[in-house]
């Protein structure tokens, strides 16, 4: 997924068992969509912490933040609640929106670190991959 492509719209579970769409959030404004490989893990912790610390600069802007990753549900339920992430974490546990952004690793059970900046349209305005 590169800057000027479509999103794929797409449906997942948040930590707190509601069900996410895309295209439904986009109506409420720009997203920024994060993807981390591992709850729980100090570079991860780190980065959403920082994205929860920053919320405020994202707000300013009409920007909603989404963090996903492959972990499950109960998992990123534990992960936003021992940190109180003030926005949604996604459980993509079989890596099916993963994949089509590019992110998802070949053989492994988490994906590159990678951020997406995606407009009301769907397109990508920004990548930013580390």
């Amino acid at each position: 997924m590169k800057e000027g492509d479509l999103a794929p719209d797409f449906e997942l579970t948040a930590d707190d068992g509601s069900s996410l769409k895309l295209s439904d959030e986009l109506s409420k404004g720009r997203v920024v969509l994060f993807f981390y490989p591992r709850a729980m893990t100090p570079g991860c912790t780190a980065e959403s912490c920082h994205f929860r610390d920053i919320g405020k600069d994202f707000e300013a802007l009409g920007a909603r933040r989404l963090g996903i990753s492959l972990d499950s549900v109960d998992r990123q339920h534990e992960f936003s609640t021992k940190h109180g992430f003030d926005y949604p974490l996604l459980s993509d546990k079989g890596g099916a929106v993963a994949k089509p952004f590019g992110v998802k690793r070949p053989g492994l059970p988490f994906t590159k670190r990678a951020t997406f900046v995606i407009d009301t349209d769907r397109r990508v305005l920004a990548v930013i991959a580390s």
